[in-house]
């Protein structure tokens, strides 16, 4: 009897040193900066939304809501980093369906629609959670698409296989259109954009898809924009325009114009006594603002630097990858980066209209905290997969 239970510790400790290991495997390979900048921004964004709430812009309950996704976000990440990216590949067809149907559930009975677009579900009722299922789509979208480019390999160039990969990326775009939301369906464009040219689309086809931006562009704007749509593009260039509806369309770009100038060199710091300009969601899309009238010039530069390190980041994954599939995932994150900065920070400064896209993690929205993380922890993946061991649930 106590020889059993001598070698049920032995198994024990033996399990126990072969789980140690691992992780102190894991560690030694996975990239360490990647996370180290995204929590750093991550915290900034801690500290930016508590600011917020002292000064008040937002309710308490923003505060926690934003805190809880962050801490889930960076779990989220570590999770998914200790995971190979092949092996979470191929359970496509389990998360991809139900990212979908997430995505159709904005026009059931639990679907929550804002301004003039439906993008959100409501899980528990009046009192329960919003989800923003196209945030998931994005992270499943970018898997699912690396991974159908990588495979066909020298056949993306066939004419077949070819439309394949379009209708693969433009059919999320086209659901994202359909509830209204733009701007999220310009990002899916973007990553799939992006994609097809470092997945080795031929340049004849990149010649046809430039010539054809013109009429594509001339039938958008006639047949498909709305009033509404085509006002925010002319008022950007129209100073009458500006003049007419400083109180309508345009109120929101000009308050966080005037929000973002109003700080000057280094800010006016964060008493509520100062603060009190009107800058509509200046907690999320346009949080950039905030940074301008809090922080000033010298703010406003320590983030786009901090996010340009990350985008830098990304593409150095992205060329240490030892297969296509995992470039590929890496290239995806950062065009989902580089975009959502761009047009955010573009539309602060009145360059490009106002779609609604947040900052990556500096904007609010819980659910794009938490699958911005979880796309760093693809890369992640990527970076500490890429020598043949055993991995966790997967072995090459």
């Amino acid at each position: 009897m106590l020889d059993d239970f001598n070698i049920l510790l032995e198994n024990i400790g033996r399990t126990m040193k072969e789980i140690l290991d691992f992780f102190t495997g894991h560690l030694k390979r996975v990239d360490k900066i990647l996370p180290a900048i995204c929590i750093i921004i991550t915290a900034f964004d801690m500290f930016l939304v508590n600011s917020m709430y002292e000064t008040g812009y937002i309710p308490q309950g923003v505060v926690r809501t934003q805190f809880i996704a962050a801490i889930l976000g960076i779990l989220a990440s570590f999770v998914i980093s200790f995971i190979d990216y092949k092996f979470i590949a191929k359970l496509w067809y389990i998360y991809a369906p139900v990212a979908v149907i997430s995505q159709l559930l904005v026009w059931s009975p639990i679907g929550v629609q804002r301004d003039d677009d439906v993008a959100w579900i409501q899980i528990g009722g009046k009192n329960g959670i919003t989800i923003q299922p196209s945030e998931i789509l994005k992270f499943v979208f970018i898997i699912t698409l690396a991974l159908h480019i990588s495979k066909l390999g020298d056949k993306l160039n066939s004419l077949p296989h070819l439309l394949l990969v379009c209708a693969h990326g433009l059919f999320p775009t086209a659901l994202i259109i359909a509830q209204g939301d733009a701007g999220s369906a310009l990002v899916f464009l973007f990553i799939f954009i992006v994609m097809l040219f470092m997945g080795g689309v031929s340049w004849k086809y990149i010649i046809v898809a430039v010539a054809a931006i013109p009429p594509v562009i001339y039938v958008a704007w006639n047949y498909v924009m709305k009033d509404h749509h085509r006002l925010r593009f002319l008022i950007l260039f129209d100073e009458e325009l500006q003049n007419e509806e400083i109180l309508n369309i345009y109120y929101q770009q000009n308050q966080g114009k005037i929000g973002l100038g109003s700080g000057q060199l280094t800010g006016m710091g964060f008493d509520p006594e100062t603060l009190t300009l009107d800058i509509p969601e200046v907690y999320n899309d346009f949080v950039f603002s905030y940074i301008g009238m809090t922080m000033g010039f010298i703010g406003c530069m320590a983030v786009v630097i901090a996010l340009a390190v990350l985008c830098l980041k990304l593409l150095s994954n992205a060329s240490g990858a030892s297969d296509p599939f995992g470039r590929l995932i890496c290239v995806g994150v950062f065009a989902l980066v580089l975009f959502h900065c761009i047009i955010n920070i573009g539309m602060v400064l009145s360059v490009v209209p106002v779609i609604g896209i947040p900052l990556p993690f500096i904007s609010t929205g819980g659910t794009a905290m938490i699958m911005m993380h979880a796309c760093m922890g693809l890369v992640l993946s990527v970076s500490a997969h890429k020598e043949k061991a055993k991995h966790m649930f997967y072995e090459e």
